[in-house]
C-alpha cells in the first residue's frame, strides 16, 4: 500500500512514510488534547482570561 500511494503521489516511499507518521502523530495528539479538555470541562470549571494564561 505504501508503494502504491507513494507512486500515486510521485514521491519516494520514505517521504510518504514520514508524512503518514506525522499525520498519525497529529491525530494521536488531538485525541490526547481532547481527553484533557473533556476532563477539565466540568460544571465548576474555572476560566482564565488571556492575560492570566499568557502571563
Amino acid at each position: 500500500m505504501l508503494s502504491r500511494i507513494a507512486k500515486r503521489d510521485n514521491i519516494p516511499q520514505a517521504t510518504k512514510a514520514i508524512h503518514l507518521l506525522e499525520m498519525a502523530l497529529e491525530i494521536e495528539e488531538d485525541f490526547v488534547f481532547d481527553k484533557i479538555a473533556r476532563e477539565r470541562d466540568t460544571k465548576n470549571a474555572r476560566f482564565l482570561d488571556h492575560k492570566q494564561v499568557w502571563a
